[in-house]
């Protein structure tokens, strides 16, 4: 104090505790980047956000194989629509879908639904009314039928 020449430390804290820097936290927490090695021995880094399903912004991706093939096109819409009401989806039809795969992963999508030609039931009547599901963190895929989706996917995303 200049007055009485004293000296004092405060004891005052003012701990700031923003909402932008737990997004930042989080974010940083999910970062990640995979180096993957295909069959040639060929380096590739992979980028991905590894929310917890629940956190993540967008639950699901929705692609059809081909944009070209209306049948695709049109189970891939209404998949959407179906699923829309009950969480943040995304439709993408551009380019191939191993990009599309990335594209999502890269903003933390833990989940892809692909329609393919096997969903039509063009490769025989066992796989009719299914679609390919991906898991962001292991690449899996597994096939469900569409029927099950929701009940499927809130199940992990709730």
């Amino acid at each position: 104090d200049e007055e009485t020449k004293e000296r004092f430390l405060p004891h005052v804290v003012e701990p700031s505790a923003g909402c932008d820097r737990t997004v930042l936290a989080l974010i940083c927490e999910a970062f990640d980047e995979e180096v993957l090695t295909d069959e040639k021995g060929k380096e590739d880094v992979r980028t991905v956000l590894r929310f917890v399903p629940r956190m993540a912004p967008i639950k699901v991706g929705i692609f059809p194989l081909l944009k070209k093939n209306d049948a695709q096109v049109l189970i891939a819409r209404s998949i959407q629509k179906q699923l829309q009401p009950w969480m943040n989806v995304f439709y993408d039809d551009g380019g191939a879908v191993g990009r599309r795969y990335r594209r999502q992963d890269e903003i933390g999508t833990p989940f892809c639904i692909t329609v393919d030609f096997d969903t039509l039931g063009e490769n025989g009547d066992a796989l009719k009314d299914t679609v390919t599901i991906r898991h962001r963190d292991s690449m899996e895929q597994e096939r469900l039928p569409v029927a099950a989706l929701l009940a499927w996917l809130l199940e992990r995303v709730r």
